[in-house]
């Protein structure tokens, strides 16, 4: 299963500001450059995770964003669930035409039931649990930040891994 680029750039910037010292705000354009995305793809998907509860934002001069308590406790499951918005698992339908096996066609509901069990193998992964400190450290170095190195979830381990 492919997640789709906006996706993804989501899932990037919830790490990063999952992994950030706590009260410490990132600006969109911090967040950027930490996840090597360019800043009006980053804007859309910060609007986007803004309005799904997932970060709290304060505008202004010294603003920025951090991960709300919904945020820290989210899924990848269930964010991914949200941002997908493909109603479709196969182009079925599509502008230039129907596939002229779309009548009681078994794959599509195959394909249906298979991104919906990837989904359920990513329920149990936290967003706030996934960055650790090893892995984080350069990247907010890149940006001016010194986060706390002894802290870090990086000797968890994830369910079923």
């Amino acid at each position: 299963m492919k997640i789709n680029a906006f996706a993804d750039v989501s899932l990037r910037a919830l790490m990063v500001l999952a992994a950030a010292p706590d009260g410490q705000l990132l600006t969109t354009q911090n967040i950027a450059d930490s996840v090597g995305t360019p800043y009006n793809h980053v804007s859309k998907a910060m609007a986007r995770l803004r309005t799904m509860g997932l970060i709290d934002v304060e505008r202004g001069r010294t603003g920025g964003s951090r991960l709300s308590s919904a945020g820290r406790t989210a899924t990848v499951g269930q964010i991914l669930r949200e941002l997908d918005t493909r109603t479709d698992p196969a182009e079925c339908m599509s502008a230039t035409g129907n596939c002229p096996l779309i009548n009681e066609c078994r794959l599509r509901a195959a394909l249906a039931r298979a991104r919906e069990a990837f989904y359920r193998e990513l329920d149990p992964v936290v967003i706030a649990e996934l960055p650790g400190s090893r892995q984080m450290a350069p990247v907010f170095a890149m940006i001016g930040l010194r986060p706390d190195l002894d802290t870090g979830p990086e000797n968890t381990q994830l369910p079923g891994i």
